[in-house]
């Protein structure tokens, strides 16, 4: 009997689903997922150096993430299809299954919240994205609130409009502390303004 999988999104998944459009079926639950330790706290190259968002343990508060219907009946099938949208191994990818079966992802609390989620839920299985959050090792200095606005504000051209975009398209309910902080800045606002009405495509969850 094949399985009902949940596809957990945080991040630019929800507003392009790129390789995976034709594995899912209905709409994005918004804010229905399990709440997840996420930040903005990886620098991607595939988004021309901007700050994207990652599950965090560090993070100061979990935020809500959203769901998606896999059409796959097989975990295995789902954790390849989000692989290549994701353009990741799938070792990169955490999943849970209800009766055990799960990866030993590297962020023991986004696992367990995901199984307390799944327990009540309709799905029989999940699968997320867990790219490396990799500030620390890019820049040298450990995330803060100040040493990512420092970051941000060094960079010019298309990876500060591709930051900008990333930051203001990702999906509201994902509230993060920097977030908030970016949009207390004049600079950052005076951004927005500029470039408001001009949608993003995004990387990882």
């Amino acid at each position: 009997m094949g399985l009902n999988i949940a596809i957990i999104g945080y991040g630019s998944l929800i507003w392009d689903l790129d390789d995976l459009e034709t594995h899912v079926a209905g709409p994005w639950h918004r804010g229905a997922g399990p709440h997840l330790p996420v930040e903005f706290s990886r620098i991607s190259p595939k988004r021309l150096q901007a700050l994207v968002l990652v599950v965090d343990d560090a993070a100061e508060a979990p935020s809500p993430t959203s769901v998606i219907a896999s059409v796959r009946t097989h975990l295995d099938d789902a954790v390849t299809d989000l692989a290549r949208r994701e353009r990741c191994p799938p070792e990169k990818l955490g999943f849970a299954a209800k009766g055990g079966r799960h990866r030993v992802g590297r962020s023991a609390p986004a696992m367990a919240a995901v199984e307390a989620w799944l327990a009540n839920s309709l799905y029989d299985a999940a699968v997320w994205t867990e790219l490396d959050g990799n500030f620390t090792h890019i820049t040298g200095e450990a995330f803060s609130l100040v040493a990512a606005e420092a970051y941000l504000r060094m960079l010019t051209g298309d990876s500060l409009a591709e930051a900008w975009r990333y930051i203001e398209f990702a999906p509201e309910e994902t509230n993060t502390p920097l977030r908030r902080h970016m949009r207390a800045q004049d600079w950052w606002r005076a951004l927005t303004y500029e470039r408001s009405g001009k949608k993003a495509k995004g990387d990882a969850g």
